[in-house]
């Protein structure tokens, strides 16, 4: 009988770094900050380790800012096929562009090679690694060789994803668009093992990290009341849902975990949030990750100038040729982290699909932060009188016993869980079927500063088993941060699909922007539950104030309050349009 274990002394051996590493083992290690990590919260990765279950014959790329391939502690599971899109080289670093090491970072959290008697190790420490330095030339080109449409990574089966945007003003979802088709149909066909026949892939997304605030262009979007030391009333300035390529089905979106298992600061959040997986604070007051860094104290995280108050920076004793750091964190963590934990689970049965390995690393997801209350805003309504909205629920079960959270979708990962059920099982989900797009264009009026909000309903008469839902969205509303746009499904569970008080402010900038223009939305809420039914969309507008203020921050120097004045007339649902992706 499988049963949990303590890591057995050849499963802890030979790593020096390893006892720092508490994703993997948490055993309250302050991973070289100032204060603890919470003992418990991990991976969960034990039994998988004593089984040396390390992610063998699995090949993971990591499209990023490059990889320093060969690094001492990487290139053991370095294999043949990563590209240099700037130089046309098979090593995807290109000095000076890359001189912080993200991607090194990021690989080594994947795979760093395990027992070597070499730095620390990755949740999938035998994997096979590639590297594309696409962030350095986003080109569409290179976008098709590192995301699987080219025969240099046909095999690929985990593609890391740590980058992300977060927009001012809502991006419409433009399936015309050649390019922005060919990337969709991209994801599709990899995502299905369509074009090599090789049970798919899967695309892990990092969800961003703009919950406090967030880069747009040459300046950060603060909320109103940050100098004042406000928190936009708890919400997220950057809910996930805004960036249209993470409310895209085949990206496995990933939050961010602290070390005492809770939401990390600056984790964007939403209904698209597949799993959350640890990453840390910023490895000064609280731990982040100890991880590979470009090799050298000249470049990377981690240099001769060192970092004050982290115990390994600077060329100590343990890391006198600074080739490892402790201060890697954000989603960029969360992703690969998460995507070492689906090649260890692909590695454990090669029979399971792409789409099976995700319905694992749900249904197997712990519950954290059991706790969490949500978070309400109070606003005066039309009528005056206070009101309080559930802007974001606490922990809650759907319709099909389906645990759920924005913070943390399905909860934390849990491998060892996962593993199991990967012993156990070549198959986990039926074919998938994906229902047409249903539409309903009847203008529906959205009051302003009111929890009646306006609804409009579409009904699915397919009989299908959720996965997931996306909804396309034309609403018209001269202050989009006031609305909360929420989905019901038949059986009368609600998912927020984007909170409100966001940072969706170009308006403000931009009169031309009328709202939401086929804004594309994801919620992973529903899972399990049947579709057939009416699905109602509700828009409730939040806020009745004159004004509505939000930083411009461009530098110390010129930092400016942007105001933006309230709608004069009431919303309009123009039209939308929801589809089912299940079985």
């Amino acid at each position: 009988m499988l049963m949990a274990m303590g890591l057995s002394a050849a499963a802890q051996a030979n790593d020096p770094l390893y006892s720092q590493q508490w994703h993997l083992n948490n055993t309250g290690q302050n991973a070289f900050a100032q204060n603890p990590a919470v003992p418990g919260n991990d991976l969960n990765t034990g039994l998988t380790q004593n089984f040396g279950i390390k992610g063998v014959g699995v090949k993971v790329a990591v499209i990023d800012t490059g990889l320093e391939t060969d690094h001492v502690d990487l290139q053991g599971n370095v294999v043949p096929g990563s590209r240099n899109l700037i130089k046309d080289s098979e090593f995807p670093i290109d000095y000076p562009v890359d001189t912080n090491g993200h991607g090194t970072a990021v690989g080594g959290l994947i795979a760093a090679v395990g027992h070597n008697g070499e730095g620390g190790r990755g949740v999938a420490s035998g994997a096979s690694l590639m590297g594309f330095n696409w962030l350095s030339d986003q080109s569409i080109e290179g976008w098709l060789i590192s995301h699987g449409a080219d025969p240099s990574t046909r095999d690929v089966r985990v593609f890391n994803q740590s980058y992300g945007f977060s927009p001012i003003e809502p991006i419409p979802f433009d399936e015309n668009d050649p390019e922005f088709k060919i990337e969709l149909d991209t994801f599709a066909d990899v995502s299905s093992g369509n074009y090599y026949n090789n049970g798919g892939s899967v695309f892990v997304k990092s969800a961003g990290n703009g919950y406090r605030y967030f880069r747009s262009g040459q300046f950060f979007v603060l909320p109103g009341d940050f100098f004042q030391g406000g928190g936009n009333s708890g919400l997220p300035m950057h809910n996930s849902n805004q960036s249209y390529d993470n409310a895209n089905y085949y990206n496995l979106v990933v939050s961010a975990m602290r070390a005492n298992g809770t939401r990390a600061s600056y984790s964007s959040v939403g209904a698209n949030v597949w799993v959350t997986a640890p990453a840390g604070e910023y490895g000064s007051d609280f731990p982040a990750m100890v991880t590979t860094d470009l090799m050298g104290c000249d470049a990377g995280y981690n240099t001769a100038g060192g970092l004050g108050s982290n115990g390994l920076h600077g060329g100590t004793d343990l890391d006198p040729e600074c080739n490892y750091n402790s201060t890697m964190n954000g989603t960029s963590s969360a992703a690969p982290n998460t995507s070492g934990a689906i090649a260890a689970v692909m590695s454990t049965n090669h029979a399971l699909s792409a789409r099976d390995v995700r319905a694992l690393i749900a249904e197997t997801a712990s519950v954290t932060d059991a706790e969490h209350p949500g978070v309400s805003l109070e606003f005066t309504n039309s009528d005056g009188e206070v009101v309080s909205y559930d802007a974001i629920a606490p922990w809650e079960k759907n319709a099909a016993g389906v645990d759920f959270h924005d913070f943390y979708g399905f909860g934390l990962v849990n491998l060892d869980e996962a593993v199991k059920r990967a012993r156990m099982t070549n198959s986990v989900l039926p074919a998938q079927q994906v229902s047409e797009w249903v539409s309903n264009s009847t203008e529906v009026e959205v009051p302003d500063a009111s929890l009646a909000g306006g609804e409009s309903a579409v009904a699915i008469t397919d009989d299908l088993t959720v996965e997931s839902v996306q909804v396309k969205l034309t609403l018209d509303h001269a202050r989009i941060p006031d609305l909360a746009i929420e989905l019901i499904s038949p059986a009368g569970t609600r998912s927020v699909l984007q909170t409100p008080r966001s940072g969706l402010v170009g308006q403000a900038l931009n009169p031309e922007i009328t709202g939401f223009d086929n804004q594309l939305m994801l919620s992973n809420k529903f899972y399990g539950e049947n579709a057939k039914g009416e699905w109602t969309l509700r828009a409730i507008d939040t806020n009745g104030e004159e004004v509505f203020n939000f930083i411009a921050y461009f530098n110390r120097s010129n930092i400016f309050t942007v105001p933006l004045a309230n709608n004069q007339a009431p919303g309009v649902i123009k039209d939308w349009s929801l589809r089912i992706l299940g079985h």
